[in-house]
């Protein structure tokens, strides 16, 4: 009778143990940046330009199309989600300002 109640929550709680094991998939969505890339920006550059430098935008404003929005996210498996965004607005087909999640290169207002 003894072995029988031993095994039983034993026999139960082996299924759980696997639980820790299962592989979980790295996510990663948007427009990933680099600092290099960033800071290779500089004012006055033309929307060709940055679209060289960084790619396409993940997300265009739909009312105001002299503003660029570069997000990135990533969930790994197992730990802290990380996001990143960069904001760019244009004035006259020229880039007038950047903020966001990555620093100002000292260069920027130095233009082209």
């Amino acid at each position: 009778m003894q072995l029988k109640s031993l095994i039983l929550p034993l026999f139960l709680a082996l299924p759980l143990t696997g639980c820790g094991l299962v592989y979980k998939v790295d996510i990663p969505q948007g427009n990933y940046l680099e600092e290099k890339q960033v800071a290779q920006l500089r004012q006055g550059m033309t929307k060709e330009q940055v679209r060289f430098l960084l790619g396409n935008p993940m997300s265009l404003d739909g009312f105001n199309h002299d503003r660029w929005v570069y997000i990135y996210y990533f969930k790994p498996g197992r730990g802290d989600t990380e996001q990143k965004r960069l904001v760019l607005d244009f004035i006259n087909d020229g880039l007038a300002t950047m903020s966001g999640d990555f620093e100002l290169p000292d260069d920027f207002h130095q233009g082209l």
